[in-house]
């Protein structure tokens, strides 16, 4: 697995300065540098602790918990965020929706939900088409 780390003074940083620029209604993405390996991440800290991974202690994989991903997904591409005065600052863009069809969309959704998961997951990829269940592309 691999996940992003910042420190607590990076994040309230980029948090605060983002606060600043907002208009109101923005969704800000913030620039997290490149994912760790959660595994590498285990045996740096066991190792600047003094110790040696799988002697002296014991790394478990235990696999992924339901709902669980195998990366985070960050939208800083080009085409999900514009650029911001701050480097590791972006806005999101997303599309707006009608209202009407948001309610239509989950009036299907509830219709479906005595259903087949397979119904469940196909009406909810509709209303959110970036909707992706475990084990799809």
């Amino acid at each position: 697995m691999k996940r992003y780390f910042m420190t607590i003074p990076e994040a309230s940083r980029l948090v605060l300065q983002a606060g600043t620029m907002g208009h109101g209604g923005e969704i800000f993405i913030l620039d997290m540098g490149e994912p760790v390996k959660i595994a590498d991440l285990a045996r740096d800290l066991i190792t600047l602790s003094g110790f040696t991974p799988g002697v002296d202690i014991e790394i478990r994989f235990t696999g992924t918990r339901p709902g669980e991903k195998l990366f985070e997904e960050l939208s800083v591409s080009d085409e999900a965020a514009e650029k911001t005065r701050h480097p590791k600052i972006f806005v999101g863009r997303f599309r707006p929706y009608e209202w009407d069809r948001v309610e239509q969309g989950l009036a299907r959704l509830l219709g479906l939900a005595g259903g087949t998961a397979v119904a469940v997951r196909g009406g909810l990829r509709e209303l959110v088409p970036e909707y992706r269940p475990d084990g799809e592309s």
